[in-house]
């Protein structure tokens, strides 16, 4: 019976999610639920259609959702940098195809990739959400 027992546990131990122990500095953002519709036809939306725009959408996520256009695509983000604890001054704020933090250090990422343009010290990228695009409407989830 002991070594069934022990089996189980080292399986349980091998299984589990290895990227939420690989760094130990990503550890700001919580894993929560997104579902939201935006159609594009609304006045707050109507610039993303174009190349190079972006949109805030607050309450949804950890500091927000940031909706992205290259002209062909469109990324989301979650607005809350992932390289500092939660406050007021680490909402991202979008401008064009970038977001920076109103923090001190001024934390900017790119709303293509994710990663920061600023500092190559800062080990995390932008939380990334899936983007659908249906006629009119963009459905973005997780």
């Amino acid at each position: 019976m002991k070594p069934i027992f022990y089996l189980a546990c080292f399986v349980i131990l091998i299984s589990c999610d290895k990227d939420s122990v690989d760094n130990p500095n990503c550890r700001f953002l919580l894993d929560l639920g997104v579902n939201i519709n935006i159609n594009l036809s609304l006045p707050q939306y109507s610039q993303l259609p174009f190349v190079g725009n972006s949109v805030y959408i607050p309450n949804a996520g950890n500091g927000g959702i940031i909706v992205a256009s290259t002209g062909s695509d469109f990324f989301a983000w979650d607005a809350s940098d992932p390289n500092r604890p939660p406050s007021e001054c680490s909402i991202l704020v979008p401008k064009g195809l970038e977001a920076t933090s109103s923090c001190e250090d001024k934390n900017t990422y790119s709303l293509i990739t994710g990663q920061a343009l600023n500092d190559g010290t800062l080990q995390c990228s932008l939380k990334n959400y899936r983007v659908e695009r249906s006629g009119n409407n963009l459905l973005i989830f997780n």
